[in-house]
C-alpha cells in the first residue's frame, strides 16, 4: 500500500465523520434530547477504525525500516492522534456532543500533514529503554496539552457567545461551560504530570538518551517555561480558584512555549531553512 493511501484512508474518514457530526449535531433544528448523543455507536466504531488507520500510518512514516525517523509533519500528525484517541475515550464517560465536529477537522490536517513535511530526521539512540520511555511520556504529554488548547479555544468562543447572548448551532449542543472547564482542567493536570516526567527523566538520563551531559538549550528552556506556566494555571486555579479567561489564557501561553520547545524547532530546521537553502 502506497505511503500516500496510508494518509488519506484516515483523512477521508475523518472528513466523513465531520461531515456527519456537522449535520447531527450542528445543523439539527432542535437540541437532541436528553439521553441521545451525537456519537452513536457506529460513529464511535468507525472513529476508532479512523484512529487505527491513522496510527498505522504513524508507524509507517516513523519506522520506514529499522531506523527511526521524526520531523516537524510526523510530530504534529502523532499529537493530534493522541489527542483524539484520548478524546475518544472522554466520550465513552462525558457527553461531549458538539465537539466531535470541531475534533474531525483537527484529524483531517493531522493526516495530511506529514505527506507535506515527511522529515527526514534519523533519531539516535532509537533502541535505547530509555529514550523510548522518554519519546512516549513526552508525546502523550504534548498531545494532551494539544487537546487541551483546542478545547481551551472552543471554552473561548463559547464564553464570548455566551456572554454576547448570541447562541450559534455550534453552542447549542455543547457540553455545560462547568463541565468543559472541568474537563479543561482534568486534561491539564495529567498533561503536567507527564511533562514533569519529560523534564526529569531528560535531566536524570541526558547522558545515555543524547550522548551527552545535561546542557541547557531552547528546547530545555521553552519546556521549563511551559512547565512553569502550566504550573502557576494549576496553583492559582487551586488556591484562588482562576478560571474563565484567565485560565484560558494561560492554557494557550504555556502551549504555545510548549510547541516551540520542540515543534517550533524542527519546523525551522525542515520547512523554513531547506527554502531558504
Amino acid at each position: 500500500m502506497s505511503t500516500i493511501l496510508l494518509h488519506l484512508i484516515p483523512a477521508s474518514l475523518y472528513a466523513g465523520l465531520g461531515v456527519v457530526f456537522w449535520r447531527s449535531c450542528i445543523l439539527a433544528r432542535a437540541p437532541l434530547a436528553k439521553g441521545r448523543q451525537c456519537m452513536a455507536p457506529r460513529e464511535r466504531v468507525f472513529l476508532l477504525i479512523a484512529l487505527v488507520a491513522h496510527g498505522v500510518a504513524l508507524h509507517s512514516a516513523i519506522f520506514p525500516g529499522e531506523e527511526m525517523r521524526f520531523g516537524f509533519g510526523v510530530a504534529m500528525s502523532l499529537m493530534v492522534w493522541l489527542a483524539i484517541c484520548f478524546y475518544w475515550v472522554e466520550t465513552l464517560y462525558t457527553r461531549l456532543d458538539g465537539l466531535h465536529a470541531v475534533v474531525m477537522p483537527a484529524g483531517v490536517l493531522a493526516s495530511t500533514i506529514p505527506m507535506l513535511f515527511p522529515g527526514e530526521h534519523v533519531l539516535a539512540n532509537a533502541a535505547s529503554p530509555a529514550f523510548r520511555a522518554h519519546f512516549v511520556i513526552a508525546m502523550l504529554a504534548y498531545s494532551l496539552f494539544t487537546l487541551a488548547a483546542l478545547h481551551a479555544l472552543l471554552m473561548s468562543v463559547a464564553g464570548r457567545q455566551l456572554h454576547n447572548a448570541r447562541f450559534s448551532r455550534l453552542l447549542t449542543n455543547l457540553p455545560p461551560l462547568m463541565t468543559m472547564e472541568a474537563l479543561l482542567f482534568r486534561l491539564i493536570a495529567i498533561a503536567f504530570s507527564l511533562l514533569t516526567l519529560t523534564l526529569a527523566t531528560g535531566v536524570m538520563f541526558s547522558e545515555s538518551l543524547f550522548g551527552q551531559a545535561f546542557r541547557v538549550d531552547h528546547k530545555t528552556i521553552f519546556a521549563a517555561i511551559s512547565w512553569l506556566l502550566f504550573g502557576a494555571l494549576l496553583l492559582g486555579r487551586n488556591l484562588w480558584g482562576w478560571r474563565g479567561r484567565i485560565a484560558l489564557r494561560w492554557t494557550l501561553a504555556g502551549f504555545v512555549a510548549l510547541m516551540l520547545a520542540y515543534v517550533g524547532s524542527r519546523f525551522v530546521i525542515e520547512v523554513v531553512l531547506q527554502r531558504i537553502g
